[in-house]
Parts: structure tokens; sequence; C-alpha cells
């Protein structure tokens, strides 16, 4: 079988990781099934761009003399957020070419600016989600997976989600073994599913600004067995239900509840990743009460079952 190539954007001001995450991983790929990719970078000019942390990366190529690759993966960065349009207009001409076309982070604001991602779902970095989405309404962005694959293209969130992606894509060509077999390498410990959320519940949320929703907040966290409904969590709050309700979503920026879901969601993945519990002490101590709650909760954010989250994602020891 011919390598498939893979060829990054360079640009000055991207994000040095989104490029060398993805390439380590294909580069790791390459290193088990020698032949399967082929590598390459190019800029605008073939000229050495810098990265938002001061390094110089120095490309194979121009973009102009570039053939085109099986996977064009463009990263983020900065200089995503106002490219240079010939950037833009090779992107238009030459992304739809390549058998996959792939984002990191902010890099999608590359792809909807050249109209590629018009009709489709994607992501990108959850702060830049808003911004995308009004500047390109003909985009559907959707803030919450690690990385969204729709069609050819393929979108990741920030930063370490190109290198999710990748592995994502790794697995697809060359099989599971292969790619647990890189992640092992490069101390990814979980390779997340793409629908899995970005970001914890404490960080999808902002920290409420009064006292008593904060504390609200960490009671939460620390009983999420614990009568959780708006009125017992008023109660704590000392306000009545309804003021309650819209001031903690005015300042988490999520309702009581979605905010209830998340913890328990996340602190049942871990006791699935770290421990040895039974699926249905772990429903209860995290407040689901049932399996089969807890099961439904789990199919419906993450697109899988407790016992198959836990198959994929458990260390081979558990501490």
């Amino acid at each position: 079988m011919a390598p498939r190539t893979v060829l990054a954007v360079l640009f000055d001001g991207l994000q040095s990781l989104d490029v060398t995450g993805p390439l380590e991983v294909f580069a790791g790929a390459d290193r088990i099934a020698p032949g399967a990719y082929r590598i390459r970078t190019a800029s605008l000019d073939g000229a050495p761009v810098r990265t938002t942390s001061g390094l110089t990366l120095v490309p194979d190529e121009s973009l102009t003399g570039a053939s085109d690759p099986d996977i064009l993966l463009v990263p983020g960065g900065p200089g995503s957020l106002r490219p240079d349009p010939r950037l833009v207009d090779w992107v238009r001409e030459r992304g739809p070419r390549a058998a996959r076309l792939v984002s990191v982070c902010t890099g999608a604001a590359v792809l909807a600016g050249a109209g590629l991602l018009d009709g489709r779902r994607a992501t990108t970095h959850w702060a830049y989600c808003e911004r995308i989405a009004r500047e390109h309404p003909a985009v559907e962005i959707d803030p919450d997976p690690v990385y969204v694959r729709d069609g050819h293209i393929s979108t990741s969130a920030g930063v370490t989600a190109g290198i999710d992606l990748a592995l994502a894509l790794v697995e697809e060509d060359l099989g599971r073994d292969a790619a647990l077999t890189i992640a092992r390498h490069l101390v990814v410990f979980l390779r997340r599913p793409g629908n899995q959320a970005q970001f914890s519940a404490q960080l999808a949320a902002q920290t409420a600004h009064r006292e008593p929703l904060r504390e609200v907040q960490r009671w939460i966290t620390d009983h999420p067995d614990a009568d959780l409904s708006v009125d017992t969590l008023a109660d704590r709050a000392r306000l009545s239900p309804r003021h309650f309700a819209r001031a903690f979503r005015a300042e988490t920026g999520m309702t009581p509840g979605r905010y209830v879901d998340r913890v328990r969601l996340e602190h049942a993945r871990r006791l699935l990743e770290d421990t040895v519990d039974g699926v249905e002490e772990i429903a209860r101590t995290s407040g689901y009460g049932t399996p089969e709650a807890m099961r439904r909760a789990f199919v419906r954010t993450l697109g899988t079952p407790p016992a198959e989250y836990r198959r994929r994602f458990r260390p081979a020891t558990t501490p």
C-alpha cells in the first residue's frame, strides 16, 4: 500500500503543539508500520514560520508546490484567526482534494473562512466557539466534543484534542492495537472518544461571583449522591428556588440541573477509570440511583455505556 501523505500547513502565529502533537502520532504509526505515512510541512512561500511559543519551524516546501495530500492538517493559534487571504484561498482550492481535511483548535476558522464548513457540524477550542459561530453562521459549531467528524472533514478542540483525532485516524487506518501502542509511547493514557466533553464540569461552568452560590457549587462536587434538586440547593443558598435558578445560570453560564448532570457524569467517569467498584455502587455514589439511569446518562452524553467506557479507558493496572 502506498504511504498516506500527511501535509501540515504552517503559518506565523500557529500554536506549535497543534502541529507537533498530531505529527508525532503519524510518525509513531510509521515506526510501527513502516511506509504507512509520509509527513510533509509547507508554508505559503516555503519560508520558516514563528509559533506562539517562540519556536521557529522550517517547512519542507511551499504550499504552491505541494502535491495534493491524503490528509491535510490545518493547525490553530492566533494566526488562524486573522489568516493571510492567500492561505484561505489555497485551503479553499486544495482542501476539497484531500481525502481527509483536518483542523486542530482554531484551525477551524481557516476552514470556515474558506467556506468548507458551510452546512456542516464542527468544533473548535471552547473559548472561540461563540466567535466562530457568530462570524460563520452557516457552520453548526458544537462546543462540547473533543472532535467532530463530518464526512471527510474533521475538526478538533483545543491543543491536545488534535492528538486524540490523529489517534482515531490511525486506528481507522492501522487498527486499535497500533493506536494504543502509539498512545502508550506518547504517554497519552486515555484516548478520548470524539464525543467526550472538552473539559470538566468545574471548568465548563464559570465560578459564581457570590459566596452562597460558590458554596453550592462546592457542595454539588463533594456530594454528587445527595439530593441536588433546585429546591434543596436554593435552601442551601438561602434563596427562593426561582431566584436561585436565575442567579445560578446568570453567574455560572448553565442551569443548576445541567451543572449537576455534568458533575455526576464526571464523578462516575473517574470511578470507572480509577477503581474496581461495581457499576451498581458507582451509580449509587454518583447520584444516579440505578445502573440503568447511569447507563442512559452515559449513552446520551458520551455515546457509550459505562461498561464499554471502563473497558476503553481504565488502565491495565488499576491503582
